[in-house]
């Protein structure tokens, strides 16, 4: 509410960080992904001074009428209906007037801010810079109108052979980097489940249409639609319509080739699977401590290991393995955290409109459908070959490898190389236990030769004793004194 009433940067600001599940707890991410940006409008004067500044003309030349009522408004456009000359209806989306100098200059002030943020704060768990310049990236591809409208046109073209998909008709001719036109479409939001099913459509079919779909675009595109709320789904003449390409998803071959490899890892209950997806999609923030994520994935696995598959939320365990990251101190890929935010929109709408389909059955059905479909297998029994030679080669020297290891043994020239790794907190406490015990030898040896110094007639004396052995037990004292402080603020911390 805060970031609502703190103007469209902060409200950009929080759609952003909700996608940082592998930063921020889960119920914070989930009350920042309420920022839908419904914001005040701009009044219509703006929005014809917007228009006419990208067109170079009156609206009149280009449009019969244009609604002054927008359809919605959100932190960075709006959007209202119109009817163009040739009197088809469409919708114009206008960028709010000034709000590009308006984000840069509270975005530069935010730096500044970070950098007088003191050290022992937030900005040991979140590189707030880098957060900053993310929310800056991201907020200059959707306030260019024209990287929404070839992400209308590549969406399209990925999906224009599957039969229940569409995507609104875009007016290049009409479309700048501040105005953008497309077709307007009527049909029916994806959870108004009524007038659905009073114009014949049966919710289950929807919903398993709507899932394969994401699916597909995640597992096959590399290419998805990444804000999937209600809003932005309508079904019309028996197809799903998805509008408002401005927060699309990527993901690289080798990201999508990991996470078929972790869901694998999922459904064989293989422990180590998993975790060699996720190093290999993930970026350490510090020293990684491979013991620790091992144990991690294994309590994730014994959450969901007896669980049947038609039981597994999917966005659930995205959420779970995110937080495992997030323990790990795991950076994740953009494309992935937005991947996470559009499956917890996608589980949202299900859950709506079909609650007893689960995500799972469809998408493994989807995987491995597409597995069997693309699979080469020429080149997979040629690469199967290979290696069968190879571990036929390498299991003919394992004889001779045994006797010159036994021979090597009998001789006493066998070596063993060791290298040991031991977490922080071992590595912690050995480093304590080692400094005391070197303490308590000092303390030891001071004790010792002072003793004896005290037993000669050295001068000077001190109290009459010898001031050398005096001044060794004064020594020994302060070393005492000083592991015991040391000791009783460790338990403190």
């Amino acid at each position: 509410m805060i970031l609502e009433d703190l103007g469209p940067t902060y409200i950009k600001l929080g759609q952003i960080m909700s996608l940082r599940s592998d930063i921020l707890p889960k119920r914070y991410c989930d009350e920042l992904m309420k920022l839908c940006s419904d914001v005040a409008p701009m009044p219509f004067d703006q929005v014809v001074d917007v228009i006419q500044d990208a067109f170079g003309c009156p609206w009149q030349e280009e449009f019969q009428s244009i609604e002054e009522k927008p359809l919605g408004s959100a932190s960075i456009a709006q959007v209202h209906r119109a009817v163009l000359k040739s009197g088809e209806q469409v919708v114009i989306k206008v960028q709010r007037k000034g709000i590009y100098r308006t984000m840069a200059r509270d975005i530069g002030l935010m730096h500044k801010v970070v950098r007088l943020l003191p050290p022992v704060s937030i900005k040991e768990m979140v590189d707030l810079d880098l957060v900053l310049d993310e929310l800056w990236k991201v907020t200059q591809e959707e306030m260019n109108f024209l990287t929404e409208a070839a992400n209308i046109e590549e969406f399209h073209r990925k999906n224009r052979d599957v039969a229940f998909v569409d995507t609104p008709v875009l007016y290049r001719e009409y479309t700048t980097p501040h105005v953008i036109v497309m077709e307007y479409i009527d049909g029916f939001s994806i959870d108004d489940k009524e007038n659905l099913q009073e114009n014949g459509y049966d919710l289950n079919e929807v919903g398993s249409k709507l899932i394969d779909n994401f699916i597909k675009q995640v597992m096959v595109d590399g290419f998805f639609h990444a804000d999937p709320h209600p809003g932005n789904l309508r079904v019309r003449d028996g197809k799903i319509v998805w509008i408002d390409m401005g927060m699309m998803g990527r993901l690289s071959e080798h990201d999508r080739e990991e996470i078929g490899r972790a869901i694998e890892g999922i459904a064989l209950n293989d422990i180590g699977m998993i975790q060699d997806a996720v190093l290999a999609i993930g970026e350490f923030r510090g020293k990684p401590d491979q013991s620790k994520l091992f144990e991690d994935i294994r309590n994730l696995m014994a959450k969901y290991g007896s669980e049947d598959l038609g039981n597994i939320d999917i966005a659930e365990i995205m959420q779970d393995l995110m937080e495992v990251m997030k323990e790990n101190k795991i950076t994740m890929p953009h494309g992935l955290t937005m991947l996470a935010r559009g499956l917890a929109h996608i589980e949202g709408v299900l859950a709506d409109i079909s609650p007893e389909i689960n995500m799972m059955e469809i998408a493994s059905a989807r995987v491995k459908s597409q597995m069997f479909e693309e699979m080469d297998w020429k080149k997979e029994l040629k690469n199967s070959g290979k290696t069968l030679y190879r571990s036929l080669r390498k299991a003919i020297d394992i004889p001779t490898l045994l006797a010159d290891i036994l021979q090597g043994q009998m001789k006493g020239q066998t070596k063993v190389n060791l290298d040991l790794h031991a977490g922080e907190d071992v590595t912690n406490l050995l480093r304590r236990v080692t400094r005391n015990i070197v303490m308590g030898l000092w303390v030891m040896a001071l004790l010792i030769s002072s003793s004896i110094i005290c037993t000669t007639d050295m001068k000077p004396k001190f109290l009459g004793i010898p001031a050398l052995g005096a001044f060794g037990y004064f020594i020994a004292v302060i070393i005492v004194f000083y592991v015991f402080a040391k000791h009783i603020f460790s338990k403190r911390k």
